[in-house]
């Protein structure tokens, strides 16, 4: 991978999504969109008329901010600075496509979770800030990308900083983060659903033009374009945006959970608010600038240890070589994460609970994409509520190299882990459970 160039971006904005791959995406399907932007995209579709060059917004926002090289000579797919990866999110936001198409101001939810997932493993990264400006845009793949950016917090802090916009879906992926930063112009909410129907019949009768439509199946050609929408097609359609709407809305509460009420999200109805009233109705935190919101990220916690939220997932014993050394989990803290789970298990009072944190537990250190980098797998097992499947993709985008790893790759070559001898007539199991743990027994009382 090389550092993007301003040639690369030429190259892209010159390849751009046609008008019919727009209309596709837009019409007759919900968006989490802002008016606004709504009805500039139905302009353009319904004048047939190409998208301005000034829509045409690139990703390189503060692009004099941080630097896509590494410590170590790599080149990351974005800026940092400082140690806080600048992930932008800028335009309207699709499903699938490029990592970001600048083209006609489009960013794809795919892009998004590939930079997320990169930035969680890379041992360089303390914090990751999303520059968003962006309008919204499709309602699909929006929820996937949000349960993400939650679940890539509670390895690594991750903060919005609204710059200028964060209307509708791009609000709900902001929403997850653990702190929205505003400035005094940034506009915020839009937490609504729209779906927008076209009806071309006059314009065909004029032109003389009528289509029949052949279908098998009473809703196969629900919606259209070539007549109006029945009642009872747009009562469909009505309660499939209600649908979304409700689940939008339990998004944001969930994110906002003791900043912002469901209902009081339902009272906005789908309004948008600029800087100081955004954080007074509670979807917004503080007032703040870049170089202060990433001045405060790069700064690590005080009295944090070397395994707190947000700094690396290995450390470098004093003392111990650099490279090939992997930092155990300690003791004291691996027993009260243990005790914690426990705990509360206990008090919900569902032993059910038990087996299921046990199995996540289990399914994090035992999946295929843990081998290599088995210490990252035990703090995400221990120290986080990711998902056994959200860990599985950081773990696959994390270095599989020396400072990888574990404890069993070193164990292996230990004739007292696994060499078998004549007097030792135990079966392969209980060998392996053997060295396993005298291995983790060795580990801790080193480490401690």
């Amino acid at each position: 991978m090389t550092e993007p160039s301003d040639n690369t971006q030429a190259a892209v904005v010159q390849a751009g999504p046609s008008l019919a791959q727009i209309a596709g995406r837009v019409l007759n399907r919900p968006l989490l969109l802002h008016p606004d932007k709504a009805d500039l995209i139905l302009h353009v579709l319904q004048g047939r008329i190409g998208i301005e060059p000034h829509e045409a917004i690139t990703p390189e926002t503060n692009r004099f901010v941080g630097s896509y090289r590494r410590d170590n000579g790599s080149v990351g797919s974005m800026r940092v600075e400082h140690g806080v990866a600048i992930l932008p999110i800028v335009g309207s936001l699709v499903n699938r496509g490029a990592w970001i198409g600048a083209s006609s101001g489009l960013v794809s939810y795919e892009g998004i979770a590939a930079q997320l997932r990169e930035a969680a493993s890379d041992p360089e990264v303390r914090a990751i800030l999303l520059d968003i400006d962006s309008p919204g845009g499709e309602a699909t793949g929006m929820f996937a990308t949000c349960n993400l950016v939650r679940a890539v917090n509670e390895v690594k802090t991750v903060v919005a900083f609204v710059n200028d916009v964060a209307a509708s879906a791009a609000y709900g992926i902001a929403c997850a983060a653990t702190d929205i930063v505003v400035s005094p112009t940034s506009m915020v909410g839009s937490i609504g659903v729209v779906l927008t129907h076209f009806d071309r019949s006059g314009e065909l009768e004029d032109r003389g033009v009528k289509p029949t439509l052949i279908h098998a199946g009473a809703h196969k050609v629900d919606a259209h374009p070539f007549g109006p929408l029945s009642d009872a097609v747009r009562a469909d359609l009505q309660a499939e945006v209600m649908k979304i709407y409700d689940q939008f809305v339990g998004l944001v509460a969930e994110g906002r959970a003791g900043r912002i009420s469901a209902e009081s999200i339902r009272a906005t109805e789908a309004r948008t608010y600029l800087g100081a009233d955004a954080i007074a109705q509670g979807l917004a935190d503080r007032m703040a600038g870049l170089d202060e919101v990433i001045a405060a990220l790069a700064q690590p916690p005080s009295g944090a240890s070397p395994q707190r939220k947000g700094g690396p997932m290995t450390k470098t014993i004093e003392g111990e070589p650099p490279q090939g050394e992997v930092a155990a989990v300690p003791p004291a803290d691996m027993q009260a994460a243990v005790e914690a789970a426990r705990t509360e298990a206990h008090a919900a009072g569902v032993s059910a609970g038990k087996a299921e944190a046990t199995a996540r537990i289990k399914s994090i250190l035992t999946a295929p994409e843990a081998e290599g980098c088995e210490a990252q797998a035990l703090v995400l097992a221990l120290e986080t509520e990711m998902t056994a499947a959200d860990a599985a993709k950081v773990l696959a985008a994390s270095p599989k190299a020396n400072t990888c790893a574990s404890i069993a790759d070193r164990a292996a070559h230990e004739a007292e882990l696994g060499a078998e001898t004549p007097a030792d007539h135990r079966n392969r199991s209980e060998r392996n459970a053997a060295g396993w743990a005298k291995a983790i027994t060795q580990a801790n009382a080193r480490f401690s």
